[in-house]
């Protein structure tokens, strides 16, 4: 085909044009460029994208056609089955070849498998990488076998060397051809019908490219340097809150990774927590790489036995967690932030999920199902990685048998307390020494701080002690003897 015959890039999330290899090598074919993104909601089952991610996706998309628009070219949307709508763009426009990232979710493989044998004899298909540091398969143990413990991967990929700098956006793209068919985004329905639920999430981020490095910027100059120590603390700033943007690809790891580089070289302070941050974007790389080897995390126990646990089915003991109602206020505040912003501190989700599964004997299934609803940074890899861990059947989970205890979590972590006040504000008048524990105060400093014990504010849903002797009853069941 001539060099003027269009080329497809195809977005699933990536939702950048810097640092985008499959934009990059289209902008150097030299034809006509279309973006194009397929809603293909029924593909993923159970893992169709969230009530909150879906509000995230509708405005970045938003955000990456604007961003295209920038460079002369413009964002072509259609809602089909994922083969049938690239079958139809290539044929209908006789396009040349067809660039695209790889993805590591089970259905998206599956579904990178089904274009090649689809499309394969019409177009040039050309598959690769941007989502993470380093492809999964390229880290092995010394005998060939995928890690199961964070830090020999840890120190497995910095023995691979810094990653490749970033590349920058393309200075222009040929527009697509004329008279494309495109949906708006808006005719995608991904915002909520009916009641808007939306206004926390509204408050809280701005999704998109330039909101992604905004957000990075601030990170660097106000909290890298004490994230170490910072990040543990959930009633400040001490966090990037970079994770949805991520998950959504509006910046590169890449890009996090040497812009930190580069501010630790331009001042020393952020030699420890520029480490101790770029450890947990190693995590986020050892997620994928558990779920691209066991790609039945999301849904069975990395650790078999767990199979066998004597989970419960409480209901009402769910729907209070759910609702931050569980007269421990640490978790309650996790959870109304959650509700509210489409995010929760990792401290906090740790202490929360605990609670849920080890406090409640909940599977850890459900949690993770109410978090890929709820979170704007919903992404399958680390999800189904954190509750794993937290439950103790996941790889790198010793001890199994941790319990958190939420109210010396708080104490130690908050304790003046600014988190539940932000959060649970019918708690703002105790005491510090109180505000983790109300159910420890007395009549007068309750009547005091206008707190009233399962009216305005539940007493205790369960006690930590009762709980934590049977959690370990359970767990003792099945016990790992390796």
């Amino acid at each position: 085909m001539p060099d003027s015959a269009p080329v497809i890039v195809w977005y699933r999330d990536d939702l950048r044009t810097s640092d985008h290899a499959a934009l990059n090598a289209a902008a150097r074919h030299g034809g006509p460029v279309i973006a194009l993104f397929v809603l293909d909601e029924e593909r993923a089952g159970r893992w169709q994208t969230g009530g909150a991610s879906r509000w995230w996706l509708h405005h970045g998309l938003e955000a990456l056609a604007a961003s295209l628009r920038d460079l002369g070219s413009d964002l072509v949307i259609r809602r089909d089955d994922t083969v049938d709508a690239l079958e139809s763009v290539v044929r209908e426009h006789q396009a040349d070849t067809l660039y695209f990232h790889r993805r590591y979710e089970p259905f998206e493989r599956e579904l990178e498998d089904e274009v090649h044998r689809a499309l394969g004899d019409i177009v040039t298909l050309r598959r690769l990488r941007g989502r993470l540091l380093i492809e999964p398969e390229r880290i092995a143990t010394g005998s060939g076998a995928p890690y199961r413990v964070f830090t020999p991967f840890y120190k497995a990929l910095l023995a691979l060397g810094e990653p490749a700098e970033p590349d920058p956006a393309p200075d222009r793209l040929a527009p697509p051809p004329t008279g494309i068919e495109s949906l708006t985004v808006d005719q995608l329905g991904l915002l909520p019908a009916g009641t808007d639920w939306t206004g926390g999430l509204r408050e809280s981020w701005v999704p998109g490219e330039t909101g992604a490095h905004e957000r990075l910027d601030v990170f660097l100059e106000e909290a890298a340097s004490d994230y170490r120590e910072g990040r543990d603390a959930p009633g400040t700033v001490g966090t990037s809150r970079l994770s949805p943007h991520l998950h959504f690809g509006e910046i590169s790891p890449r890009h996090v990774w040497h812009a930190v580089r580069e501010s630790q070289s331009a001042e020393s302070a952020l030699t420890t927590g520029g480490d101790a941050f770029l450890r947990e974007l190693v995590w986020r790389e050892f997620c994928h790489h558990l779920l691209f080897h066991w790609p039945r995390m999301p849904d069975e126990p990395f650790n078999k036995r767990f199979a066998a646990f004597p989970w419960r089915d409480d209901p009402s003991a769910f729907d209070a967690w759910s609702r931050g109602e569980t007269g421990y206020p640490l978790v309650d505040a996790g959870m109304r932030e959650l509700w509210h912003t489409g995010w929760m501190h990792n401290r906090v989700r740790m202490v929360a999920a605990s609670f849920l599964v080890k406090h409640l004997l909940i599977p850890w299934q459900r949690g993770e199902a109410w978090f890929w609803d709820t979170l704007v940074d919903a992404d399958l890899a680390n999800n189904a990685c954190g509750w794993q861990w937290v439950a103790g059947c996941g790889a790198d989970a010793s001890p199994y048998f941790r319990i958190f205890n939420p109210i010396l979590q708080g104490e130690k972590f908050d304790g003046g307390g600014d988190y539940v006040r932000r959060w649970v504000p019918e708690l703002a008048n105790l005491p510090d020494r109180l505000i983790h524990a109300p159910f420890r105060a007395d009549t007068d400093t309750l009547a005091k701080a206008g707190v009233r014990l399962d009216d305005n504010y539940p007493g205790p849903i369960v006690d930590h002690g009762f709980a934590r002797s049977r959690a370990l009853e359970a767990l003792g069941k099945i016990k790992n003897d390796e």
